[in-house]
């Protein structure tokens, strides 16, 4: 009897305890690393967003003469969106792609000065393709693309690059023939073995549709007004270790050592009669646009255990716009005028105010960057660092000899990948004037930078 009634006790203050006892608390449910909706069972068709934002926070020192609002100012300190954009893309079907991106740059207080303050958004991209193959040997694509045959930074992948920018000259055409690097193109593009190649043929904008101030035809050569001709580019990668992603034409900046990439490649444009110039007897004399590059890429980790990595690029760029042909550009430039007249500025196309410098031109440049991931934990807190170096070494020949350097150093803080990262920058760019009725250099200007960039 003692020992049932204990029995009948212990079962009761279990059952009270079971009763009272705190439930055990919800298994969390994971993160999704993208906004991406499976549109069978397996998630081989889907669709997918991403968003970019970049800001900068600039102090910049101003190239000589220059006016803001004007005013001369001899240094700005500025805000800025760089870039702003949605990507919308996916696999609808075993053959079909598609690929949106929609957006803004280059967005400070300087970016219109007249009385519209809000200048559209717009499509930077949109295309279809059409897999050709059973798997990535030939795909057929068309639209508005940024598939391009000169470089991986013609066609570079925004959201992973490791400077605070990409190099711009590789862009060749950005804003003069073209929607911010975008052509309507058909094309054709594919990964033999361990070759990676495009094809591409454009139809580019007139030259007239720019929105910019053109020159009068005189003695440079520049884009012609007259006349349309199609643009053929092909480019060409041989890959020694891992293959590429190939989902879109973009190419990856870093893949912060999740990768064993060793490339190099050749690739190039042609248009013909896209430049015309003034001849010696008053005639208009027509001339082809070719570029060639060559170049080689590296991203690969070093210890895997301590996920350090590097990334490393190199290439040579030859660009013939033409007879002397030279344009200054500004990235999101900080100026809007000059008070140097045409006898002591160099008569080239752009404005020479503000952050700009002779950044198109015919001659020869060499681009080189180099960066090396920092081991995990130096921090403690999981968030990793990445130095780089990057220089731009262009000889163009409206500059008579001299060299247009432009030297960058900087630091990436990752706190989750590219996903949110906070990039510091310091800029070394070259000024020219004219002296004695000849281009010399001018004193060297710095812009130290500030971005936040956040991607998903």
């Amino acid at each position: 009897m003692k020992n049932l009634i204990l029995f009948l006790l212990l079962a009761v203050s279990t059952s009270v305890w079971a009763q009272n006892a705190p439930a055990p608390p919800p298994v969390p449910t994971p993160e999704k690393d993208a906004l991406r909706l499976n549109l069978n069972a397996d998630g081989s068709h889907y669709f997918q967003v991403t968003f970019l934002n970049q800001v900068w926070l600039r102090y910049n020192q101003n190239n000589p003469g220059t006016l803001v609002e004007n005013k001369p100012e001899d240094h700005t300190f500025d805000i800025g969106l760089r870039r702003t954009r949605i990507q919308m893309f996916g696999q609808i079907t075993d053959k079909v792609f598609v690929y949106f991106q929609f957006g803004e740059n280059n967005i400070n207080t300087q970016f219109n000065t007249g009385n519209n303050r809000k200048l559209a958004s717009f499509f930077h991209d949109a295309l279809c393709e059409y897999k050709i193959s059973k798997k990535n040997q030939l795909k057929l694509g068309g639209g508005l693309t940024i598939a391009n045959g000169l470089s991986r930074f013609s066609q570079p992948s925004i959201g992973s690059i490791m400077t605070l920018d990409v190099p711009v000259f590789a862009q060749t055409t950005v804003d003069q023939t073209d929607e911010f690097s975008r052509k309507l193109s058909l094309y054709a593009r594919g990964q033999i073995g361990k070759f990676d190649y495009r094809i591409i043929l454009s139809d580019p904008f007139p030259v007239a549709s720019s929105g910019a101030s053109l020159p009068t035809l005189n003695e440079y050569a520049n884009f012609a007004q007259r006349g349309h001709q199609w643009q053929q580019q092909g480019y060409l990668m041989y890959q020694f270790f891992e293959q590429e992603p190939h989902t879109t034409p973009y190419m990856t900046g870093t893949y912060l050592g999740k990768r064993k990439v060793f490339n190099i490649a050749l690739g190039g444009i042609y248009q013909k009669d896209a430049m015309w110039r003034k001849g010696s007897v008053g005639d208009t004399i027509y001339q082809a646009m070719q570029h060639f590059s060559v170049e080689s890429y590296l991203d690969m980790p070093v210890n895997r255990e301590k996920e350090t990595a590097v990334s490393a690029y190199v290439g040579y760029f030859n660009t013939n716009y033409g007879d002397n042909y030279l344009r200054y550009n500004g990235i999101m430039n900080v100026a809007n005028g000059t008070n140097l007249t045409a006898n002591n500025s160099i008569v080239g196309q752009g404005p020479s105010y503000g952050n700009a410098v002779p950044m198109f031109g015919t001659g020869n440049v060499i681009y080189a960057q180099f960066g090396f991931l920092l081991p995990k934990g130096l921090l403690g807190n999981g968030h990793k660092l990445m130095p780089y170096g990057s220089l731009t070494a262009a000889k163009y020949d409206r500059l008579n000899g001299l060299w247009a350097n432009t030297l960058d150093l900087g630091i990436n803080y990752f706190i989750l990948g590219h996903k949110s990262k906070i990039t510091l920058d310091w800029q070394n760019r070259p000024t020219f004037k004219v002296q004695n009725n000849a281009v010399a250099s001018d004193k060297r200007r710095n812009t130290l930078n500030l971005q936040y960039q956040i991607f998903f």
